[in-house]
């Protein structure tokens, strides 16, 4: 007989609960939906109905301390996640939550500490760490098919404005703009992809307007551990278009699209400006790894990609690029005083 599936229930359900959570389920092996909760709870018992949830909690408590729920996954705005985490874990369940883990480095350690305390799974939901374009390029660089890695440009572009997700550009809710929206999945990325971290980095940004109250567009200059330099550019105001790029001694790999789950990747390596290898890949199974994923390392079955642990140094990163952007420095990743994320992220 098949072991039972792992029950996740989604705290905070809205627009990316629908738009990339709810598909990924249904194709999962060792895990499923079992309830949600949202503020709304007019609105919650039309999505669980709808979407045939099993059950539409009344509150968070009721959700966390349910024992038809395995995994507390947490969907909610940037600002709510270190309360709902702890939430979570009081109640000795399993967490997921969405990135960016939290509004800064300081409260990522306090929900990683209380997760290790009580002794259940910590996880960040980093679903790019399971794109089949990623491991790729993972895969040949560890393989030295471009020699040691010198260069790493990761750009994410979406338009913010247009988005379902009208909490985004509010500081009192989001973490920041596109650094932290999207940022950080390239922040992530090329960690992923290099195996290194970062040591500092110096950042341009701007609003687009006086109304605005987080940044619009950016451009983080990253030095990382290897002696990779490194750069992300990021803006909330163009059209979709995701692209991971890196140079090494011997070659380059190239993947337009590659942080993408609606089309196909276009993944090129080149020696000497000549094509070498090419592969198409569909990252649109990457949400439904990541869930089975979790599953299984709840299970003991082998280990999440994106630990609570590992998500702190994000964060760090997200820090530290906020600094930079408010004092005009280049700005260390984990080394500057607790007390400089506290700081109003704009610049002077």
């Amino acid at each position: 007989m098949p072991s039972p599936r792992v029950r996740f229930a989604i705290l905070g359900f809205g627009h990316h609960a629908v738009r990339r959570l709810l598909p990924a389920f249904p194709t999962c092996r060792y895990a499923s939906l079992t309830g949600m909760w949202r503020r709304d709870q007019a609105a919650a018992t039309l999505n669980s109905a709808e979407y045939r949830i099993p059950h539409n909690f009344p509150t968070r408590e009721a959700l966390c301390t349910s024992p038809e729920v395995d995994v507390v996954l947490i969907t909610s705005p940037d600002a709510m996640h270190k309360d709902d985490v702890l939430l979570a874990v009081r109640s000795g369940k399993a967490v997921l939550c969405e990135k960016p883990l939290s509004m800064n480095a300081a409260e990522a350690r306090e929900m990683n500490t209380a997760a290790e305390k009580a002794g259940v799974l910590f996880g960040v939901a980093q679903n790019f760490r399971y794109n089949r374009s990623l491991e790729w390029m993972r895969d040949r660089i560890k393989a030295g098919h471009i020699g040691r890695p010198q260069l790493a440009h990761a750009e994410f572009a979406y338009p913010a404005d247009r988005s379902q997700r009208k909490w985004i550009m509010d500081p009192t809710l989001a973490t920041g703009g596109p650094i932290a929206d999207v940022g950080v999945h390239c922040i992530d990325a090329l960690r992923f992809v290099l195996g290194e971290d970062v040591r500092s980095i110096s950042t341009l940004a701007s609003r687009f307007h006086v109304r605005e109250k987080v940044e619009a567009i950016a451009s983080l200059q990253l030095e990382m551990t290897g002696g990779v330099f490194a750069n992300i550019t990021c803006s909330a105001r163009a059209p979709y278009r995701t692209l991971v790029e890196i140079t090494g001694s011997d070659g380059v790999l190239i993947a337009e699209n590659g942080l993408t789950v609606d089309r196909p990747v276009d993944l090129v390596m080149r020696r000497a400006g000549e094509v070498i290898e090419t592969a198409t890949v569909d990252n649109g199974d990457g949400y439904t790894r990541m869930l089975d994923s979790f599953a299984q390392a709840l299970k003991g079955k082998g280990s999440f990609a994106a630990p609570g642990s590992d998500g702190i140094r994000n964060m760090q990163a997200l820090d530290a690029a906020f600094l930079s952007w408010q004092t005009g420095q280049r700005e260390p990743a984990g080394a500057h005083k607790a007390n400089a994320a506290a700081k109003k992220r704009e610049p002077r």
